[in-house]
């Protein structure tokens, strides 16, 4: 009888323990809202956002090199915060600080910091405030090439600088051979493309070209492309598009957008191998910048000869650029919570699966007080 009755009480408790679950089930995490900004996020993973009280619609803009991120990002985000609609253009780092400058976007996106004059044109919309820099996510920047029987191109800072710039014209060259010694290279013209828009894809990719191969690439650099010559095409997805439809073509992109048959080359950097463009790659380079920024502001600064092993130095760091003080009523509890989601744990962890590369831990925890003090 005492056996009959401790059966019947511990499936009563089994009952109570399965109720419970498909109740949190149905009703995800308390941590995400209730109302305009409610959750359904538990069937998709993302049941630790907090939406608080986001509604409306986001409207951003600026680099494609984190678009496919942002994609992934908004995804989650939307499905969890179902009263809010992000809508992240990518129209390229000049685009989105001139659109934030102008006031017609909450937040941009750039791969390289506010310079001065843009931090004063920001403080007309920021009212008692300015944009500040948030980096967010990192990437490689990867040279992509097409080029029939080659498959592990080596180059390294001078060989590319010399491409770029049409001092290198055809494949078979001796410097390209010299570090190829087993490639069947073929007499071919090299068709270098690069971005036609303001880019800070752009910007970074000539600062290692400025940084590593100083006596070949005499530019200034910047977000505009110098060097004359070769092939242009606007966004990172316009130039992976030149590059996949011409044999003999090479250009610079994000790894995410070095997909369908193109080829990486390995940086000859120094180190005792040949590095390819990897999220892991990116990460042992960003983990030695340093921040140079003031105040809220979080710029980084990069070393871009590094000879470390295994860090791939042609590397960019996407900032999200938001103002400190004076951001608009109706969009501040939108971007404050899509802001957080992005520099959390989960919104970070979902980066190298995409070929990007999380912000250090040193950098980002940096990044999440300072997006919870943005009013």
């Amino acid at each position: 009888m005492k056996l009959q009755r401790m059966n019947r009480r511990a499936l009563t408790l089994g009952a109570l323990a399965v109720s419970g679950a498909l109740a949190l089930t149905a009703c995800g995490s308390d941590d995400t809202g209730s109302g305009s900004g409610g959750s359904s996020a538990a069937a998709t993973g993302a049941s630790d956002i907090k939406c608080d009280d986001a509604k409306g619609q986001l409207l951003a803009d600026g680099s494609s090199a984190q678009k496919n991120a942002i994609d992934a990002w908004v995804k989650n985000f939307t499905q969890a915060c179902n009263g809010v609609q992000v809508n992240y253009k990518g129209s390229g780092s000049g685009a989105g600080i001139t659109a934030f400058t102008q006031g017609t976007v909450a937040f941009a996106g750039s791969d390289s910091a506010l310079k001065p004059e843009e931090v004063a044109a920001s403080k007309k919309v920021c009212t008692g405030g300015q944009g500040i820099d948030l980096p967010m996510v990192a990437g490689p920047i990867a040279v992509a090439y097409n080029l029939s029987g080659v498959e592990n191109l080596v180059l390294d800072a001078p060989t590319m600088a010399k491409i770029f710039d049409g001092k290198i014209k055809n494949w078979n060259d001796a410097a390209i051979a010299k570090l190829n010694p087993d490639a069947k290279l073929p007499d071919l013209q090299i068709q270098p493309y690069h971005r036609s828009d303001e880019s800070g894809t752009t910007d970074n990719f000539t600062k290692y070209l400025i940084a590593a191969a100083p006596n070949d690439w005499k530019y200034e650099g910047g977000k505009a492309w110098q060097a004359k010559g070769g092939q242009s095409a606007s966004g990172s997805s316009g130039v992976a598009q030149g590059v996949k439809q011409t044999n003999g073509a090479i250009g610079y992109m994000e790894l995410s957008y070095a997909k369908d048959g193109l080829g990486t080359v390995a940086l000859n950097t120094g180190a005792a191998a040949p590095v390819k463009a990897s999220s892991d790659g990116a990460t042992k380079a960003v983990a030695a910048a340093k921040v140079v920024g003031t105040g809220n502001d979080l710029a980084l600064k990069l070393d871009y000869t590094t000879k470390a092993e295994g860090a791939y130095p042609i590397t960019l760091v996407t900032y999200e650029i938001a103002c400190d003080k004076g951001n608009k009523a109706d969009t501040l509890p939108a971007t404050k919570a899509f802001l957080r989601y992005l520099a959390s744990e989960q919104g970070q962890g979902i980066l190298s699966g995409i070929d990007y590369a999380p912000i250090p831990d040193s950098v980002i925890t940096k990044v999440r007080t300072t997006i919870e003090g943005l009013s």
